[in-house]
């Protein structure tokens, strides 16, 4: 099979990266620590865990309080969550030209399963994914590599143009795929053309814990601008690609380019633009 450029399988985070849930996020926070703990803290604090499962969340801001801190979160949440949650501009519309140019489409995220449902019965964009993963689906969790390589090995038994996803009662399938794999954008289907494999995988998220998930399984990420976290604070965790726009996304996963070089700074947690040379082999540590 000849070789592709870009990328596939291409994995993405939820919040923050194909759902603006950035507001509906923050005030939640804001509403659940003021009614639990009394207390004002700063939106800097009280997101730095955004991306792991929300208790492990709120266990975080008060270990003796975390309960409470979630069911308050979960319930003003829940209850705004139509009214505050949308898409981000031009995110749909790059992930139907990947979707239509044969790209095989997965979510990783934290949420748990009905939150996540309720996300797409808001917004939509469901049926462009093949495979979806929850918190719900693993015991371990973002930045462990688990859902990433779970996401990956249901991606497996999607053959390019089918669309189908395995249930959980299939997940053991697919091809063998583990931390510490080269990655690179050479080739876009697996030994054999059988499905994707770490080699050809990308995973795009907003947070660190994003990018250290993608990581740990060996495969390249990339940050974006436009969700919760700072420039500063992604770059600092290291990404193979930073997005300043969803605009982006097509050149990058199709062709591996993108937007215009930015001078990000030196040192090993440099991001390159989607415009630079392949991404290095991951050096990540095993799980």
């Amino acid at each position: 099979m000849a070789p592709v450029r870009g990328y596939d399988p291409v994995l993405f985070d939820l919040d923050g990266t194909v759902v603006d849930t950035v507001e509906l996020i923050v005030l939640s926070f804001r509403h659940a620590v003021r009614t639990v703990l009394g207390e004002d803290l700063s939106d800097e604090h009280i997101t730095a865990g955004v991306g792991q499962p929300l208790m492990t969340q709120m266990e975080r801001l008060s270990p003796e309080h975390a309960r409470e801190l979630y069911d308050v979160y979960r319930e003003y949440n829940h209850r705004r969550h139509d009214e505050l949650i949308r898409g981000f501009d031009d995110v749909a519309e790059a992930l139907a030209v990947l979707k239509s140019a044969g790209r095989r489409l997965g979510i990783v995220t934290s949420k748990s399963r009905d939150t996540t449902d309720m996300a797409f019965a808001a917004v939509g964009m469901r049926e462009v994914f093949d495979v979806v993963v929850t918190a719900t689906d693993t015991t371990a969790h973002k930045p462990a590599p688990e859902p990433v390589l779970l996401c990956l090995e249901r991606l497996a038994r999607v053959r390019t143009g089918q669309g189908a996803e395995a249930g959980p009662e299939d997940a053991g399938g697919g091809s063998a795929v583990g931390p510490g794999c080269d990655h690179g954008h050479s080739t876009a289907a697996s030994k054999g053309g059988d499905g994707p494999s770490a080699a050809a995988a990308i995973y795009i998220g907003d947070s660190p814990v994003d990018v250290a998930a993608g990581k740990a399984a060996g495969i390249a990420t990339a940050a974006v601008a436009w969700g919760v976290f700072s420039r500063e604070a992604l770059l600092g965790a290291g990404p193979d690609y930073w997005l300043e726009t969803p605009g982006e996304l097509v050149g990058l996963c199709l062709d591996g380019e993108g937007g215009a070089a930015r001078d990000v700074g030196d040192g090993p947690s440099e991001a390159r633009d989607a415009s630079a040379a392949s991404p290095a082999p991951s050096t990540s540590p095993g799980s």
